[in-house]
C-alpha cells in the first residue's frame, strides 16, 4: 500500500474541502434556479472517495457510480470548471451541457458516469472489468452504489458473474443509512449489507467510511486482489450524508440532532485535526488552503456563468444516424 504521508493528509484536506465547498455552491445556485432538475449532493461522504483515489492507479483504473456523481470525476482528474458548467447546462460542460447533474462522464479520465437508474451502474461496472480481463489489461474497476441499490436484482446477477469469471472489480456500497429516505432497518432483515457478498463466496466486509485512511487501506487490499487475478471484492462503506437525498428532500425521516451527532465525525474535520496535531501544517497554512479552495470554487462558478448555452443545432449532432442501415427499406 502507498504510504499515507504528510503530503497525503494535506491533499486529502484540500480535496475534500474543495468537493464540499464546490457542492455547497451548487446548492446555492440551485436555489437560484441556475442549476435545474435533480441535484444529489455528496456532503459527508468525501472520505470514501479520498481514500479510494489513494488506493487507485489513476493512469489505468476506472470508476463508475450512480447519480451522486459530481466530485468523483474531479478526483479522477476532470477539470472542475467543466463539471460545474455541465450542471449549468452550458456547452463547455463535460457533455456539452446535455448530461446534467446525474450524468457526468469522462472517457479520457476513465470516469464512466453518473447513472440515473438505481443500480444501473452495477452490471456496467462488471462489464468494464470483463473488458479488462478479456483484453488482458492491467486495470481495475471501482463500482459504487448506494444502500438502496443493493435491493436490485442486477446486483446479484453481477455478483454471480463477477465471481464466476473472477473479474477485476471492486464493488463498493456507500451506506449512508437512508437510501432515498427509508432506513436500512426498514427495508432489510439484515442491516449488515456487506454480508450479501457471503452468498457468492466473495471477499467482503464493513469499512469505516468516515476515515479516508481506513478506506484507503481496505480499498488497496481489494484493488491489489483484483489486479493480481484474485477476483472481486464487496465493501460496505458505513458513511453519512449531511444533506437530503436530493435538494427536494424535506428529511422528515431523521432528526436534526442525529445529523449534528454525525457532524462530530466529519471526515474533513478529522483530517484537519490530524494535520494540526501532527504538525503537518500551521493554522495559517490551513487558512491559505481554505483561501485556495474558495478561489477555485469562485473560478468554477464564473466559468459556468460566462459560458454559453449549447446552440440548438447541437441537438441534431447528437442523434445517431446510419443511412445504409441494413434492416430498413425506404419506399417512395
Amino acid at each position: 500500500m502507498k504510504k499515507i504521508t504528510k503530503e497525503v493528509y494535506l491533499k486529502w484536506y484540500e480535496d475534500m474541502l474543495f468537493w464540499r465547498k464546490f457542492e455547497d455552491k451548487l446548492a446555492a445556485v440551485y436555489i437560484q434556479q441556475k442549476v435545474r432538475g435533480f441535484l444529489h449532493l455528496y456532503n459527508g461522504q468525501e472520505a470514501v472517495l479520498a481514500g479510494s483515489l489513494h488506493a487507485m492507479d489513476l493512469t489505468k483504473d476506472r470508476m463508475i457510480t450512480a447519480y451522486r456523481n459530481h466530485v468523483q470525476p474531479i478526483g479522477m482528474g476532470v477539470d472542475p470548471r467543466r463539471v460545474m458548467a455541465e450542471l449549468y447546462g452550458k456547452v463547455t460542460g463535460t457533455s456539452k451541457g446535455m448530461g446534467g447533474s446525474m450524468h457526468i462522464f469522462s472517457k479520457e479520465h476513465r470516469f464512466y458516469g453518473g447513472h440515473g437508474i438505481v443500480g444501473g451502474q452495477i452490471p456496467l461496472g462488471a462489464g468494464l472489468a470483463f473488458g479488462d480481463k478479456y483484453f488482458k489489461r492491467d486495470s481495475v474497476t471501482l463500482c459504487y452504489m448506494g444502500d438502496g441499490a443493493v435491493r436490485q436484482g442486477s446486483l446479484h446477477e453481477s455478483f454471480n458473474l463477477a465471481m464466476l469469471w473472477q473479474l477485476p472489480v471492486v464493488f463498493i456500497c456507500e451506506n449512508n443509512g437512508y437510501a432515498m429516505g427509508t432506513s436500512v432497518a426498514r427495508t432489510s432483515h439484515s442491516t449488515e449489507i456487506w454480508k450479501l457478498g457471503l452468498g457468492y463466496e466473495m471477499p467482503c466486509g464493513p469499512v469505516d467510511g468516515m476515515d479516508p485512511a481506513i478506506v484507503a487501506k481496505e480499498v488497496d487490499k481489494a484493488v491489489e486482489r483484483a489486479r493480481t487475478g484474485g477476483g472481486p471484492t464487496f465493501l460496505e462503506m458505513k458513511t453519512y450524508r449531511y444533506r437530503g437525498h436530493s435538494m427536494s428532500d424535506a428529511q422528515h425521516y431523521r432528526t436534526k440532532e442525529e445529523v449534528e451527532e454525525y457532524k462530530k465525525i466529519d471526515p474533513i474535520t478529522q483530517v484537519k485535526d490530524i494535520i494540526l496535531e501532527k504538525g503537518y501544517a500551521t493554522a495559517d497554512e490551513i487558512k491559505k488552503i481554505d483561501k485556495r479552495v474558495k478561489d477555485l470554487v469562485s473560478e468554477c462558478e464564473q466559468f459556468a456563468e460566462e459560458s454559453d448555452f449549447p446552440p440548438k443545432e447541437q441537438l441534431y449532432d447528437t442523434v445517431y444516424e446510419q443511412e445504409d442501415y441494413p434492416f430498413l427499406q425506404h419506399k417512395l
